[in-house]
């Protein structure tokens, strides 16, 4: 091997094992770091997820009695504690998918280059490539959730067996639902602001789908452009090329499938939103 060469190997070694580090490091943020860095003083005792989910039914309970459009201050410091989850759960996602691209990128070229251990490093891009594409769901979820905090957190309030006042506020939500969707009733004011705000949690999940079917598309077309320049004889880069551009198309498909749903869903979201209250969605 020559002196260039040897270089080049360690330099591509040392950014691998830098990437690898950076990624675990950014998967255990994303797990421990949201709660402590969104906190507040008026969320301190959000503390863990039952914290929370209690804090939440309280005050909403509070919400539905008052017959108010506006949050009373304890859920708006519950929304605006989970917009600040997903805002920082966001973040740390999208630099994970930038460093999973990153050392896919160096993973798939040491194999193109033809280096020793090729099936283990064909292996390694092939997960990593997946990880990628899983990180970017996180990123697109979170995302969403930061533009409709207060929709992301509804199933916290049905998740398990409500009881006692929370437990008749569902119901009284179901059958004003119903009663809208069947004889045109009249929705309360916080009825409206959830039915309003549900349709903006779909309409954001739609444009950011769109956006990704968008993005994979172009790395789907770039893929098989470079399988069709590639010689015949380079058996080894015509099928990496070939399984990029078939996974990019497929994942591209499934993206415009989740635009599509929905927007359908953003465009009349009552019926969605009932159907949620009935554990049906």
């Amino acid at each position: 091997m020559s002196a260039n060469a040897a270089r080049s190997a360690d330099i591509s070694g040392r950014s691998v094992a830098l990437l690898v580090t950076l990624a675990v490091g950014l998967v255990a943020a994303f797990v421990a770091a949201p709660g402590k860095l969104a906190a507040n003083d008026a969320s301190e005792s959000f503390g863990d997820e039952s914290s929370l989910r209690a804090a939440l039914r309280v005050a909403f309970v509070e919400y539905w009695s008052s017959g108010d459009r506006d949050f009373p201050p304890a859920l708006s410091d519950v929304v605006d504690y989970w917009f600040r989850y997903h805002v920082v759960k966001a973040l740390i996602a999208a630099i994970l998918l930038i460093v999973l691209v990153a050392l896919a990128v160096l993973l798939w070229r040491a194999f193109l280059r033809g280096t020793r251990n090729s099936p283990a490093l064909a292996s390694a891009g092939g997960l990593v490539t997946l990880l990628a594409l899983a990180s970017s769901v996180l990123v697109m979820a979170n995302i969403q959730g930061s533009v409709a905090p207060f929709s992301a957190l509804l199933p916290m309030l049905t998740t398990g067996a409500p009881d006692g006042p929370l437990a008749d506020t569902l119901d009284q939500i179901r059958l004003q639902l119903a009663d809208s969707l069947s004889a045109g009733g009249r929705t309360p004011p916080a009825l409206d602001v959830m039915i309003s705000d549900f349709a903006l949690y779909h309409v954001a999940m739609a444009v950011i789908a769109a956006v990704t079917a968008l993005i994979l598309i172009a790395i789907s077309i770039a893929s098989w452009t470079a399988f069709a320049r590639t010689n015949p004889s380079d058996s080894r880069s015509r099928r990496v090329w070939g399984s990029l551009g078939a996974l990019f198309t497929v994942v591209s498909l499934a993206a415009l499938v989740i635009a599509v749903v929905n927007t359908s869903t953003a465009a009349d979201s009552a019926p969605a939103l009932l159907a949620f209250f009935e554990g049906s969605w």
